[in-house]
This record gives structure tokens, sequence and C-alpha cells, in this order.
């Protein structure tokens, strides 16, 4: 049975992940190469995805689409290893949901069926178990009534193995057949939809963890976004494609956008919504708010004479209330983003080698 529309499950690379050296890459793993940045993509093509290679996989997008019978299905999965576990606005439990619900959202799907995995530490109090399972449970609940897990495992390992509690999650979804999103639909003119601020996870996460310990009113943007989603594909027939803003931030989404499309995108910095603390804690810590990591936003890109009408149905639902259009669709070229600062000035975005927030998801 041949796939459709192929995509493939959350491999951070792309084939413009490449430097001039050659034979290995390092004697060892090291936490920069499971960030998000540049040295993942260069593990994942150099040393994971070359000996499983396939049309599926080799299109490194956060679901794979795949055809059964008439049927179009969206697969994915990932895995989180967050610190810490509990954090303002959300935890563990809640933010694999979220994560798996709409990796499955950006290829159009509607979430049906998921999968949840642990690997627990010895030691581990079930008392955080319970309100991690609390969360998960809530999280479903507000997704979609029709949305469960029906698999899952535990494995737990000796104190000292593994850091509290792992979770992994698979996610399987139904596309209805007139929809259909993938970063080669992405064409000139398309408008680019932001569904709101950037950086408010990562910074919320940062200032929990016990070396920090900001006091800030900042909380995780974690949150399912397939409903958000399904009133866009409702609204309008020409939105081409979507993408969430985890690992990386909108910059990494936008970066691998457009190489997958080969179009380079004109995005105006001050379109892009970022809070005032966390932009202040961004600026004091010399981190860039485009490269944080995000739970709840996604980038879309829709055809100009539909833009303002997804804009305002985006607006209407409360995950979208500070959504903003951030930049336009140029011509095919290098597959560069192009972003006009707020100085007036131009540069181009491309991916750090090591990412700024480890273990953020």
């Amino acid at each position: 049975m041949e796939p459709l529309n192929i995509k493939s499950s959350k491999a951070a690379g792309h084939s413009k992940y490449t430097d001039n050296s050659t034979g290995s890459h390092g004697d060892s793993i090291s936490i920069s190469h499971g960030d998000g940045g540049f040295k993942t993509g260069e593990l994942i093509e150099k040393t994971i995805s070359r000996f499983i290679k396939n049309s599926i996989l080799d299109n490194f997008e956060d679901s794979a689409t795949l055809l059964f019978g008439k049927h179009k299905v969206a697969f994915t999965t990932d895995s989180y290893v967050i610190d810490p576990v509990f954090f303002p606005g959300g935890d563990i439990g809640k933010l694999s949901i979220c994560g798996t619900v709409n990796d499955l959202a950006t290829a159009g799907a509607v979430p049906k069926y998921l999968s949840l995995s642990f690997i627990l530490e010895e030691g581990f109090p079930l008392v955080s178990l319970e309100k991690i399972m609390g969360s998960v449970r809530k999280t479903l609940v507000e997704a979609g009534t029709d949305l469960i897990i029906v698999t899952g495992d535990t494995k737990v390992v000796s104190k000292g193995s593994a850091d509290k509690i792992y979770i992994n999650t698979s996610g399987i979804g139904i596309i209805d057949e007139k929809v259909c999103l993938s970063p080669s639909r992405i064409a000139s003119g398309d408008r680019i939809i932001l569904t709101g601020s950037v950086a408010d996870h990562g910074m919320a996460v940062l200032s929990a963890r016990k070396e920090f310990d900001f006091k800030t009113g900042l909380k995780s943007d974690c949150a399912p976004l397939n409903k958000l989603m399904a009133e866009c594909l409702l609204c309008s027939n020409n939105i081409h494609a979507a993408r969430d803003a985890t690992r990386g931030g909108i910059a990494r989404a936008l970066i691998e956008l457009a190489r997958s499309s080969g179009h380079d995108f004109h995005i105006n910095e001050n379109s892009i919504p970022v809070k005032k603390e966390a932009r202040a804690l961004c600026d004091f810590l010399g981190m860039d708010p485009l490269y944080i990591a995000n739970e709840g936003k996604m980038a879309i890109f829709v055809s100009e004479c539909d833009a303002v009408k997804v804009l305002d149905k985006i607006r209407k639902n409360k995950y979208g209330k500070d959504a903003s259009i951030i930049g336009t669709v140029e011509k095919k070229g290098k597959g560069n983003i192009i972003l006009e600062t707020g100085l007036g000035t131009k540069r181009i975005l491309d991916l750090y080698y090591s990412e700024q927030l480890p273990r953020i998801c």
C-alpha cells in the first residue's frame, strides 16, 4: 500500500544541515545534540536517518501522512524529558498530550488515538505521578471527547539512571480527503499567520529551574490546538501548511518550512507578538525570543485572499487572541528567512549551532 502526501515524524534535520567535515563528528553524544539546533539535525542526518532512509521519513515533517485504502491517516511520535517536570502553566503530562495532538493538527488531522509510555526513576513520588495523570486526563477532555489513549508501556529504572520521569507518546489522526497540508503547497504571496506570542513556554520553564528561580508571572502556553486548526480549515480551503513552533521556536519552524518549500519568507519582526515580561527576561539572559520553545503556538500559511478571514477566526479562539500576520512568502529562492528588524534593517535567520535551552520539552 503506497503512502499519500508523504511526510515524516519528529526528525529535526533537513538536507541543508551540512558542513565540510569528514568522518566522525564527535566521539559521544552531547546535550546540544538533543536541543533542536544545528547539531540535532547533524546527528539525525549523519548518524541516524542514513541507516533507515525512505521516501516517507526523508520529508522530515512532524507527522507522517499515510494512505490506508481511501483514508488518509496522520501518524506521529514524540518523547518528553522536560526539566522541571512541573512548571508554571503545566506539567510533563499536559505537555505530552498537547505536543502530540498539535503535531497531528499541523497535518490537518483530527486526533483519534494516542499511546502513552513512561520511563520512571526509582523513588519518583506516586503522588506526583497521580498529579501528572490528572493533567493527562484533563487535557484529553479539552482536546476532544473522541480522543483516547489506547496503548502504553511503563518501565522503571534504578535511581540515578533517569531524571524522575520521561514520557513517550504516539498519535494517530484522520485527515479529511479534502485537506492537504504540506510545505510543498506553500505558494508565493501566502501570508504567514502566527497564532500568538512567542517564548512564553521556554521562559516559564527556565524561570522554574532551581539554578534560576526567577520570580515572574509568565506561564507556559502549553495547549491543544487541534480545535483551532479545525476551525481554520472549515473557514478556508486555501490553507497550505502549518507547523507548531516547539524546540528552536518560531525561527526554527520557519527555517524548516522555507527550506522544504524552496521559498524565501519575508518576516516583520515588529509583527511577532512577544509579551513584555518574556522579552525582558530574554534580554536579561541574552536570548532571542524567536528561538525560544513554544508549546501552544503555530505558524499557518494561507493564501492572501483568505488571510484576514482566517486571522479573524483564529482570534476568536481562546488560544489565538494575540494572533498576527507576521510575514509573506516570496518567490522561489534559496529557502531563506529575511527578517526585517525593529530597527528597519534586514538579516537572515539561521539555526544556532547549539540551541539556547536544552530539555525544554
